[in-house]
This record gives structure tokens, C-alpha cells and sequence, in this order.
């Protein structure tokens, strides 16, 4: 059971960078965008995407994800990795809600970030990926 849980955990993290990863670079064509018929089309692609691939995708992992620790409490409660892990998890829970932010801010008209903020912007989940990644596989501590 404990590796059915995992594998849809970990489909289920790829979908959700999938939308991570994509959202903030619709963001910077969108800032990029001087025509209002771009504008708009990007207005509706990045709410799919969001609505559609990143808030369902991010639900299923929290959730599986809290499954297969709670199962294992005992196991996880004292594991360095494991801490660490889950404060980047909540830092990127914390991203997912920044990019809804501006996505607001997009829908209204109201941005006032450039297309190069967006592009700094973008790499922040790299770099959680790359440390959740690390913790789980090297579990240094």
C-alpha cells in the first residue's frame, strides 16, 4: 500500500511542477504582452492552468503526502531530512499562493512586475525542487 501511496505522491509532485514551472513563464510573456487580445489569452491560460493542473495537483500531494508521514510517524519524527524537507514543501505551498497573487494581479490589470521579475521569479522552485530532491534521496541528516 505504503508504494501505491508513494508513486501517485510523486505523480502527482510532477504534475504540480509542471504547473509550477510553467505559470510564472506564461507570466512573463503576459508582461511582455502589448496587445490586449495576448493579454486576454493569457488571462485564460493561466487560470486553467492554475484552477485546472495546479490547485488540484498540489491537493493530492499535500494529501498523500501527509498520508504516507502520518502512517509513519514513528519513522519520520526523528529524521533531520524529513524537517528540512517539509519546511521547503511549505515554502513552496507559499510559492503556489504567490503565483495566485499575481495571477489576480494579471486578471485585473493591475500587474506591475516586468517580464525580467517574472524571470528571477520562476527560478525559486527550481531551487526547492533541487533541495526536496536532495533531502529525500541523500538524506544528509
Amino acid at each position: 500500500m505504503f508504494l501505491w501511496l508513494k508513486a501517485f505522491h510523486l505523480i502527482a509532485v510532477i504534475c504540480w511542477f509542471a504547473g509550477i514551472f510553467y505559470l510564472p513563464r506564461l507570466f512573463v510573456y503576459h508582461a511582455m504582452a502589448e496587445d490586449q487580445v495576448s493579454r486576454e489569452r493569457f488571462k485564460i491560460m493561466e487560470r486553467k492552468l492554475y484552477r485546472g493542473i495546479m490547485n488540484p495537483s498540489m491537493i493530492v500531494t499535500v494529501a498523500l503526502g501527509l498520508w504516507m508521514l502520518i502512517s509513519h510517524w514513528d519513522l519520520y519524527k526523528t529524521q533531520g531530512w524529513m524537517h528540512a524537507k517539509l519546511a521547503l514543501v511549505v515554502l513552496l505551498i507559499g510559492y503556489h499562493h504567490m503565483c495566485l497573487i499575481h495571477l489576480k494581479k494579471f486578471a485585473a490589470d493591475a500587474n506591475t512586475k516586468s517580464h525580467r521579475f517574472f524571470r528571477v521569479f520562476n527560478e525559486i522552485p527550481v531551487l526547492l525542487l533541487v533541495g526536496i530532491v536532495i533531502l529525500v534521496v541523500v538524506k544528509p541528516f
